[in-house]
């Protein structure tokens, strides 16, 4: 089935879905059955096809009003008024079917071309203007923005035989078999009326169509060969149903001959499928390949001719080469132009700037951002493409942006409401929470007692200022004397003290990661004779800081919250770390003994 054309077009192509009507133009490239699913319904907007298409599909769908339809014809050019922009449509012959055509779209939107279903040939390609066709190894004067591509075959990698040369062998075959009484040709499907025209203008017999059976292919080769047609059941060559059980048929008509001692019945099947799928079968098998210049005969004595509506991968790859499209996009089946080479090479890691065309295909407003600049990689079905960051898109349909920007970071996720557990605790990770009570760490006066004056005040300021003024100054001038008292102790320590006391404080700080917490508790209890002015300083400090301040060594200044967040994550309350000043005292005295 085709796909539906981009939200920010004003045209649908072969599509006649719900979503697809909401278009106010409508193109149909040929009038095969899966590209005209949903027309029936269709009682609105006009469609552009040509004159031949509308009448096959009128044929089919006799409820449709002849108004609806809008002539184009191959290589006439259209302008269409629309009501938000005017853009031109030009038809090509794409080397499908009878009255099948590309359309060429040319407006704001940029440059589309879309095949339709197409077999893409030389022929096929010099119709389409000069300036979108590479000459000599160059690249074209127009690049087209974007080629829907038909993609049926974009897996075979055979080269497959001209039409001419398959409907030559054909007729090969038939001149292979002048005793067969009767030719059954299975080729009941729009387009190939060609092998049916040039096996009757080669023979000079018309071609036999079982009205009774098959009254759609009827109607449709009264219409594009009628010349040909016969209603005359005896005659040699008559047209056969495909589908289904093809073989189980052709075996029932072998038996029924051989029984009536007749001379078997010739059965012609020209179709590029039984190749694609004969060949996925054998691509094992390197001792057999297949032939594509004569016709084979399987297993249950049907003829088979490689005769292809569609483009191989060959085709394709020469095409896109020629035409260097800047996107390319699979109609049959979805996404299957991302297989090819050209695409992997030329159409992926490109650069989308805020003014390209893409945007407005997509019906996305974009503004440029002057404040970030930076490469941003978008997530999406077709290929990963880089652009530049744009923080101003007001659209209903958003892409998902992965931004390296370190000014703006789109979450893919929404955040949490609260703050994850580490196996250590926040506290230990220096993250900030409002929830949580800061903790203060004890202030070792050893290793910078010349500066105890200024952060006792600024620690009991801190922790008092929802306190009254009255409260607030004498609180105040009792740090000033504590922090005097305290200086007055601890100038009595020599320089030589000091830089001892920092060495052993590194070391300690070394080893405290190996200590055991059981060993530390062992050592705490034993060593009670403790530095007189390391204690009488850290008593002072603790006095004053007691209301809100809460020192590393305790576990009970852990707040309620904190414990009940533990607690609600089924995490263990972490113990406190020990204090640096006991560990350094605890190792001195030990060296000591």
């Amino acid at each position: 089935m085709p796909i539906e054309m981009p939200k920010g077009l004003p045209f649908s192509v072969d599509t006649f879905s719900p979503s697809s009507k909401r278009k106010r133009h409508h193109f149909l490239t040929h009038a095969h059955k899966d590209h005209t699913s949903g027309i029936s319904s269709h009682f609105s907007y006009p469609i552009y096809s040509t004159h031949l298409t509308k009448s096959l599909v009128l044929l089919h769908y006799p409820q449709l009003d002849d108004s609806l339809f809008v002539g184009i014809e191959v290589g006439e050019s259209i302008v269409i008024n629309d009501p938000d922009e005017e853009f031109q449509v030009t038809a090509f012959d794409s080397n499908h079917c009878p009255g099948a055509v590309m359309f060429l779209f040319e407006g704001s939107f940029g440059n589309i071309l879309h095949t339709g279903d197409c077999r893409l040939t030389p022929e096929c390609l010099q119709n389409l203007p000069e300036k979108y066709i590479g000459r000599k190894g160059k690249e074209p004067q127009c690049c087209f923005d974007y080629v829907f591509l038909d993609c049926t075959f974009g897996r075979f990698s055979r080269n497959l035989p001209s039409k001419h040369s398959s409907i030559r062998q054909v007729i090969n075959c038939i001149w292979k078999h002048p005793n067969a009484p009767v030719v059954y040709l299975t080729c009941d499907l729009l387009g190939q009326e060609e092998i049916l025209t040039s096996v009757s203008l080669t023979f000079g017999s018309k071609i036999y169509v079982d009205k009774a059976n098959n009254a759609d292919y009827f109607q449709s080769l009264s219409i594009i060969a009628p010349k040909i047609l016969s209603e005359d059941p005896t005659s040699r060559f008559r047209v056969l149903d495909g589908f289904p059980k093809l073989s189980e048929r052709a075996t029932i008509m072998f038996a029924e001959a051989q029984a009536n001692f007749q001379h078997e019945p010739v059965i012609i099947q020209p179709s590029a499928m039984w190749y694609v799928c004969e060949e996925e079968r054998l691509e094992m098998d390197s001792r057999r390949k297949i032939r594509f210049n004569e016709a084979i005969k399987d297993q249950f004595g049907i003829w088979h001719v490689c005769y292809s509506m569609h483009s191989s991968r060959e085709e394709l790859e020469w095409a896109l080469k020629l035409l260097a499209p800047k996107r390319v996009v699979s109609t049959t089946p979805s996404c299957r132009a991302m297989e090819l080479d050209y695409v992997r090479k030329h159409c992926f890691d490109s650069y989308i700037n805020s003014d390209d065309s893409l945007w407005k295909l997509l019906d996305i407003d974009m503004e440029p951002c002057p404040q970030v600049n930076s490469p941003v990689k978008t997530v999406a079905c077709s290929p990963m493409v880089e652009v530049s960051t744009l923080t101003c898109v007001e659209s209903e349909l958003r892409p998902i942006n992965v931004s390296s920007c370190k000014k703006r970071l789109l979450s893919l996720s929404p955040p949490s409401k609260r703050p994850p557990v580490t196996l250590f605790g926040r506290a230990r990770l220096s993250l900030h929470d409002p929830d949580f009570p800061p903790e203060e760490k004890c202030i070792s006066t050893r290793d910078n007692p010349l500066c105890v004056v200024n952060e006792m005040k600024q620690l009991v300021i801190i922790h008092n200022t929802n306190e009254d003024s009255d409260n607030r100054l004498q609180n105040e001038l009792m740090a000033e004397g504590s922090a005097l008292q305290c200086k007055k102790l601890v100038t009595t320590e020599t320089v030589e003290e000091r830089l001892e006391n920092k060495l052993e404080a590194v070391q300690t700080v070394m080893q405290s990661e190996e200590m055991r917490w059981d060993t530390y508790h062992e050592y705490r209890y034993e060593n009670k004779q403790a530095d007189e002015i390391t204690m009488q300083c850290e008593n002072l400090i603790r006095k004053e800081t007691n209301k809100g301040s809460y020192s590393i060594g305790y576990s009970k200044g852990y707040s309620d919250n904190f414990r009940k967040l533990y607690r609600s994550m089924n995490a263990p309350v972490p113990k406190p770390l020990p204090s640096l000043v006991e560990l350094r005292n605890t190792i001195k005295r030990s060296r000591g003994n």
